[in-house]
């Protein structure tokens, strides 16, 4: 099977954006994703996160998303080695929907241990959503998050982060707004290059026609609500909804209005739908 993965400057078969932002649309397993990825603005033009989408056998793939911790070179060298790693080990004989699951455990702990090897405190997030026969799975270590939503609003999935406020906000703890604004909202608890590195694996969730599933970096997460999110992706032709909500991200960090979160920071989104929308499949078709 030839994998086609996502555009990547250095060859390596991931995209970690340098000076530069990334996006487009891609027919993937069953359906369409919607990717995009950029360096904090106003940083250093590189990117500590790295994104990539893997086919699979049988309709299935991988939509992931690593974000390197510490603000060091380090974090961009580990984000790039977890993906690089998922798609070494998941790509040469490529699993089916049915054998997948061990598998991929299986690479986030190589992963790990990689990262572990470069002995400098290298860290990073990874954040994984299975989707195959019409179900999604979340697989996540730290605070990268993956959600899912139907058509109405309905929310389906949301991973729990990893992190002193995240815990606290699920526990109800501290309400959104609160966990949003929080000064230790940047502390995060579980990572690759952690002897102590857990994984956490989702229950499999149905996915109907017009469910959406998210995968991003804290970039989105620490400036958009969860229900923003919600609203500007839940209906309308995949492309367009993205484009809305990558927008509104960019302009909360750039130019917030009174009251609105901001978090200047990388930003690395990808959404997925089985059916993206009419016009949307005519353009893929045409």
């Amino acid at each position: 099977m030839t994998i086609n993965l996502l555009p990547s400057p250095d060859g390596l078969g991931r995209w970690q954006p340098e000076n530069t932002a990334a996006g487009g649309v891609r027919r993937v397993a069953d359906g369409t994703a919607a990717y995009y990825s950029s360096p904090c603005p106003g940083g250093s033009g590189r990117s500590e996160d790295a994104l990539a989408i893997i086919p699979l056998a049988g309709d299935s793939a991988l939509l992931v998303v690593a974000d390197g911790m510490g603000g060091l070179p380090g974090g961009r060298e580990a984000a790039a080695m977890a993906i690089d790693t998922l798609i070494s080990d998941l790509t040469e004989s490529p699993p089916g929907p049915l054998s997948s699951r061990p598998r991929l455990l299986d690479a986030i702990e190589h992963a790990n241990q990689r990262i572990l090897s470069i002995g400098n405190g290298s860290a990073t997030t990874l954040a994984v959503a299975e989707i195959g026969q019409g179900h999604a799975r979340a697989f996540h270590v730290g605070d990268s998050e993956i959600v899912v939503f139907g058509q109405r609003g309905r929310l389906r999935l949301q991973s729990v982060p990893h992190s002193p406020v995240g815990f606290a906000f699920h526990a109800g703890l501290l309400d959104e707004n609160q966990a949003i604004s929080h000064e230790d909202r940047h502390l995060v608890s579980n990572a690759l290059g952690s002897r102590d590195m857990r994984i956490e694996v989702g229950s499999a969730v149905p996915l109907a026609d017009h469910d959406t599933v998210v995968v991003c970096s804290d970039g989105l997460a620490d400036n958009l609500t969860l229900g923003e999110t919600i609203e500007l992706l839940r209906s309308g032709p995949l492309d367009r909804a993205f484009s809305g909500l990558i927008a509104r991200a960019m302009q909360r960090m750039t130019a917030p209005r009174g009251g609105e979160p901001s978090k200047p920071d990388d930003i690395s989104v990808i959404a997925f739908r089985r059916r993206p929308g009419a016009s949307l499949e005519r353009r893929l078709s045409s």
